[in-house]
């Protein structure tokens, strides 16, 4: 299929979305490669399958959009994860420490050097702009523009307003600096200034987690949706697909004296965390309050999994989307289920940062663990097969 087949041609739309989480894209990756493995046997065992194929729209935040770059371009899950586990040594390599530079470690800009995301996201993604049709289906990078507190969502629809003309050029942005601006977390990297053209000029970006969009599944679907975008695909369970991957889920347990001991410097690391984990849960709950999804997620002990609650219910009582998300915990008794060897409360922790670059190799089996168990071929109806 070509660029225009999945923007244009009628049909059923399937959608895919990665959430950001640093070197836990990792864990995104061993479920894109069970999730490659049956929808390769459903749509014909063609060597050349991959999931730019079989998805119409692949949207990521941070990690997940350099993914969902790398899926765009039509590589497949094995030789991304080669190049990410590549990428993740080097980019998170040495942290600065106060060590290294003593009481300016309070006004450093970022703990990492930009240098080597910025050298391996060009050696990835070359002179590839997101206007480029080298990029073999919808594409959707979600960062944040700092400058002006707005949420960025980065498409390669000819149709966008802001792709080309006085209003911005988006298609002339190279995609690795795209990628990059998604990824600039703060304390980690310093943000990336793109040039946006259409007399906005430049402009400062911040990883797109700093938005309600780290996991970015409801902004696909108003991308793929809303009037003011150009997609404008129809809704209903038979026409619209929507895939949601994880990095994995850290689950908060403190005392209450933690809490209230806890002084201003804590609280300011712990905040942006919390909130993420908050929107992330809203867009949970959105999505499975307009579908039916085959296995959703237990909210909270009070609205539980949402099963007797559909907003909408689309043409046959069936709700606005089909709906997939697939995620784990990362606490010890999952992980000792899902890796059937006994993991303490210290190695889940340690596996829950971001930035833990030599986590990359037991997250990915996690993954494929994890989705052998989650996911099976029921999953994805027959009605969005490739025709």
């Amino acid at each position: 299929m070509t660029l225009h087949d999945h923007l244009y041609a009628p049909g059923p739309k399937r959608i895919l979305a990665l959430d950001g989480g640093g070197i836990r894209g990792a864990l995104t990756l061993g479920y894109l490669q069970r999730m490659e493995d049956i929808l390769l046997e459903q749509n014909g065992n063609d060597a050349g399958f991959t999931l730019s194929d079989y998805f119409d729209l692949i949207g990521g935040t941070s990690t997940g959009s350099i993914i969902a770059a790398c899926l765009a371009i039509g590589m497949k899950v094995a030789d991304i994860k080669e190049k990410y586990f590549d990428l993740g040594g080097k980019i998170f390599g040495k942290k600065h420490s106060w060590w290294d530079v003593g009481p300016l470690y309070l006004f450093d800009k970022a703990h990492y050097d930009a240098k080597p995301i910025e050298t391996e996201l060009q050696k990835l993604f070359g002179d590839i702009t997101l206007g480029d049709d080298k990029i073999k289906t919808g594409l959707c990078i979600v960062a944040k523009r700092a400058d002006t507190n707005s949420t960025w969502p980065l498409i390669n629809h000819p149709g966008g307003k802001y792709f080309a003309g006085q209003y911005g050029s988006n298609k002339d942005i190279l995609l690795w600096k795209a990628v990059r601006a998604s990824a600039a977390a703060p304390t980690y990297f310093i943000p990336q200034v793109i040039d946006v053209g259409g007399g906005l000029k430049e402009a400062a970006f911040v990883d797109g987690g700093m938005s309600m969009a780290n996991n970015p599944a409801l902004q696909l679907l108003m991308v793929a949706t809303l009037s003011g975008f150009p997609f404008h695909w129809k809704t209903g369970a038979e026409n619209l697909l929507i895939v949601s991957v994880g990095t994995g889920l850290g689950k908060m347990d403190r005392l209450p004296t933690d809490v209230t001991s806890s002084i201003g410097a804590q609280w300011a690391g712990q905040i942006p965390d919390m909130l993420m984990q908050d929107a992330s849960w809203l867009n949970q709950i959105v999505l499975q309050w307009i579908s039916k999804s085959p296995i959703p997620w237990t909210i909270d002990g009070e609205i539980g999994d949402m099963h007797g609650d559909l907003l909408a219910t689309g043409t046959n009582n069936d709700g606005l989307i089909s709906y997939l998300r697939y995620n784990m915990w990362l606490t010890p008794d999952e992980l000792t289920k899902v890796m059937n060897n006994p993991y303490t409360l210290a190695e889940a922790k340690y596996l829950e940062e971001m930035s833990h670059a030599d986590n990359r190799f037991v997250l990915y089996d996690l993954g494929v663990k994890a989705g052998e168990t989650q996911m099976n071929d029921s999953h994805f109806p027959l009605c969005f097969k490739i025709q």
